[in-house]
């Protein structure tokens, strides 16, 4: 069958002739094996115009295949059936490395200690003590979750929201806010699961690159020329490459987003044990600023919560989103929440962590430094530039070392491991020896078996 008679073919099956329907029409001839996986499918404007419609309508149908990796490939080179699944997975995040059973030291997680976790016993017995207890009123923050919080924020906020979590308050703030299609600004390296939620939703990221201080003021610049619906950064410290954003940089973002009307989302995924608390865009522009606190790495992840503030517009579309979903967070864990932030015992915990946190860092990055190591560190991470990801990552691996690969964090190309701190307790001077050979392609002769 010649070419132009299998696109004439092709687009006579398809009847819905908008981007979704193309997608879904498309997606239901893959599923069914009428287009096998490794079908190189018909330019854009070859199919457009059989299907007598504007070339980015089938431009777009195209990007919401390729989002659920059903297809592959770019406009100049072709686009080719990949597969057959039909729902979307965080491919960043899933994607992460099979290291088998081998694995020594696992610096992959940059999780907190749960030695160094508070008890929650008593914050959940207390928390049971809500009036409202199992009532299906949808109350998205508990009134003592807004007193706690309120005196641990950043800047005077409008409304709060709790949330599942982190990311899930990400994901809520941005479905709420960016259409498909749309720009999102997104601080560069991020953490993957900010690259694949921004991917899911059918957000477009740009890349604003960043130094040792935050986001660069041109790369930001550059991004607002495209009009973003979101600028997403960590306004402290970074979960990835473990640097801290400094007031002076801040206030530069400020200055630059003065005229755009991009809305500013803010996590702060470290927040009560980060090296320095975070401070937010929200003083300048408090009615177009998000700013989100989890409370995983410093309360523990089974804690399961998440505060999130913003203008009483942005907080309401929000909870209108949500109400398609559960509708609201445990009050029990809400409240648990609460009277951590306000026990003492609780409050001096978290601090130890904290100044722990920063010890185990500041050993490692003290390590690394005197093997000429270029790095940042801070937080739960160290951020380690490397020739080859790939001869890095195999030579600790033959080592019982197991960490990441920078790059899925990253929009543009770089090479880098993410290597997690929070846990390093011991075997500094092993890890730090282990890194050195594996930048330099060496054969370290440290100890195979060694306890780190």
């Amino acid at each position: 069958m010649r070419d132009d008679e299998r696109i004439a073919d092709l687009a006579a099956r398809i009847q819905d002739r908008s981007p979704r329907g193309i997608a879904v029409e498309i997606s239901n001839l893959i599923r069914s094996g009428d287009l096998p996986i490794g079908t190189k499918l018909p330019a854009v404007r070859d199919l457009a115009a059989a299907l007598e419609v504007s070339p980015s309508t089938v431009s777009s149908a195209w990007r919401q295949l390729r989002s659920y990796r059903m297809v592959s490939g770019t406009r100049r080179n072709g686009v080719w059936v990949q597969g057959d699944q039909t729902s979307l997975r965080p491919i960043r995040y899933e994607g992460r490395g099979n290291f088998g059973p081998y694995v020594v030291k696992d610096l992959r997680l940059a999780a907190p200690d749960p030695d160094l976790l508070p008890d929650l016993s008593q914050a959940l017995v207390q928390a049971t003590d809500a009036p409202n207890l199992h009532s299906y009123t949808r109350e998205i923050i508990t009134p003592a979750l807004v007193e706690a919080v309120t005196n641990v924020w950043p800047y005077d906020a409008p409304a709060f929201i709790a949330t599942n979590g982190g990311y899930d308050a990400l994901y809520l703030a941005l479905i709420s806010a960016v259409l498909p299609g749309a720009y999102v600004a997104v601080e560069d390296p991020a953490t993957v699961r900010i690259l694949d939620i921004v991917d899911k939703i059918g957000g477009r990221s740009i890349s604003v690159e960043c130094d040792n201080e935050g986001p660069l003021p041109e790369s930001l610049t550059a991004a607002l020329e495209r009009k973003p619906a979101a600028f997403l950064f960590q306004p402290g410290t970074h979960a990835t490459t473990g640097r801290q954003l400094t007031a002076k940089r801040l206030a530069t973002l400020a200055a630059l987003l003065k005229k755009s009307g991009t809305l500013i989302i803010e996590d702060d995924g470290l927040s009560f044990v980060a090296p320095k608390l975070a401070a937010s865009l929200g003083k300048w522009y408090p009615d177009r600023t998000v700013h989100i606190k989890s409370f995983s790495k410093s309360h523990g992840p089974d804690l399961r919560l998440a505060v999130m503030s913003g203008s009483e517009k942005i907080i309401d579309q929000v909870r209108g989103y949500r109400n398609f979903r559960e509708g609201w967070t445990s009050r029990i864990l809400q409240n648990a929440a609460a009277w951590l932030l306000q026990n003492p015992e609780s409050v001096a915990c978290v601090q130890r962590a904290r100044e722990i946190y920063f010890e185990r860092s500041a050993a490692f990055s003290r390590a690394l430094s005197e093997r000429d190591v270029t790095h940042t560190a801070g937080g739960l991470v160290a951020w380690v530039a490397v020739p080859s990801e790939q001869s890095a990552l195999v030579t600790l691996a033959s080592r019982g070392i197991a960490v990441n690969a920078g790059s899925p964090n990253a929009l543009t190309k770089t090479a880098c491991l993410r290597i997690a701190t929070g846990q390093l307790a011991d075997g500094v001077e092993n890890i730090a020896d282990a890194v050195f050979a594996a930048l330099n392609n060496s054969d370290w002769q440290g100890p195979a078996n060694v306890d780190y």
